[in-house]
């Protein structure tokens, strides 16, 4: 998943903002025991699922350097400029396909909603992740 528009300076952008409450994947959780414990490195995610809404909630706060670190070595760009002007609203899963804890690939699609200037809009993506070393990896997206 990629930002609808990108132009925050710096090889990290925006400094990730602190988040209270539940979890911006809206599993039903609090952030710290959800999404938040992937961020701050005390887990990994365990389906190629989880690692799409905690990339989703890194969006939410803003967190650049969590992107990085999940995006696949292949793939991956040398930055990621996050636009702070842009409020993510809602992430609905639409399907998945593979993923599991025992895959090596897996696709999600989803739909991402959100604000940017006044305006709403949806990011629709199929995202195609790989596991390597037991770790999930997001590689690409077709929107």
């Amino acid at each position: 998943m990629t930002p609808p528009a990108a132009s925050s300076p710096g090889a990290l952008g925006p400094v990730p903002v602190p988040f209270l409450g539940n979890c911006p994947c809206l599993r039903g959780e609090q952030y710290a025991e959800c999404c938040g414990r992937y961020h701050s490195g005390g887990a990994h995610a365990a389906t190629a699922e989880e690692l799409m809404r905690s990339r989703y909630s890194a969006f939410v706060v803003l967190d650049a350097g969590y992107l990085l670190r999940t995006w696949h070595p292949d793939s991956r760009p040398g930055v990621v400029d996050l636009e702070p002007g842009t409020t993510w609203r809602r992430l609905d899963i639409v399907s998945t396909l593979g993923g599991g804890p025992f895959d090596t690939e897996g696709t999600v699609e989803f739909r991402a909603h959100y604000r940017h200037g006044g305006e709403r809009g949806v990011h629709h993506e199929t995202s195609r992740f790989l596991r390597v070393d037991r770790r999930w990896y997001y590689l690409d997206g077709v929107s």
